[in-house]
């Protein structure tokens, strides 16, 4: 299964290169927990190989396409308020933790929390409505949105560009990365499907 979605990741690059990183960069900023940071690795590791794709457009277009999630994450949460983040982290089953983990981080930290969060695990998804829902500055989001951006997706292309010479140690770091994303997805497939049965049963 894992290698079937990293062939489908791909083949997603292969034929239509920056537009799939854009668009994978884009909603895992904005909240929605897809698997951007292994699109981005292996974007930057077939830049070593293809001709049709360069690190460096990589590297500018990642960072515009995090740039924007982010600030769309931040207007879902500044405009939605905590009710609207409870239930998008219901809906994508995101733990308490995360939520919990990001508020101390914010609380301690302020902006600069935003500068560092795509590097911690589970906060990249909520760092953006997070910071709306905690009403942060927007001039000061935006400025450290922007720096953790890019400092993100450079470090991120960079070591994938740096893999392109060692496929066998890439592929195996993203298969193990895909293997708990499939665990992830069927563990929230069977509790909507074990919610919905219940709501029918009910009803």
């Amino acid at each position: 299964m894992a290698h079937h979605i990293l062939d489908l990741l791909r083949s997603a690059l292969v034929h239509y290169g920056y537009w799939a990183v854009a668009g994978a960069l884009l909603l895992e900023n904005a909240g929605v927990p897809v698997p951007g940071e292994t699109v981005l690795l292996l974007a930057s590791f077939l830049a070593y190989t293809e001709k049709d794709l360069q690190v460096g457009w990589i590297i500018l277009v990642g960072t515009i396409a995090a740039t924007l999630g982010d600030n769309l994450g931040y207007a879902i949460g500044h405009f939605g308020g905590r009710a609207l983040l409870e239930r998008h982290r219901n809906f994508f089953h995101l733990s308490d933790g995360i939520v919990t983990r990001g508020e101390k981080l914010f609380s301690r930290y302020g902006a600069v929390t935003i500068l560092f969060a795509r590097f911690v695990a589970g906060m990249r998804v909520i760092a953006g409505p997070l910071a709306g829902v905690l009403r942060m500055p927007w001039k000061k989001f935006a400025v450290f949105n922007l720096l953790g951006a890019a400092l993100w997706v450079s470090v991120i292309s960079l070591v994938g560009y740096a893999f392109g010479s060692r496929r066998d140690v890439l592929m195996h770091l993203i298969r193990r990365f895909d293997l708990a994303l499939v665990a992830v997805f069927v563990i929230v497939a069977a509790v909507v499907w074990w919610r919905n049965r219940k709501q029918r049963e009910l009803s």
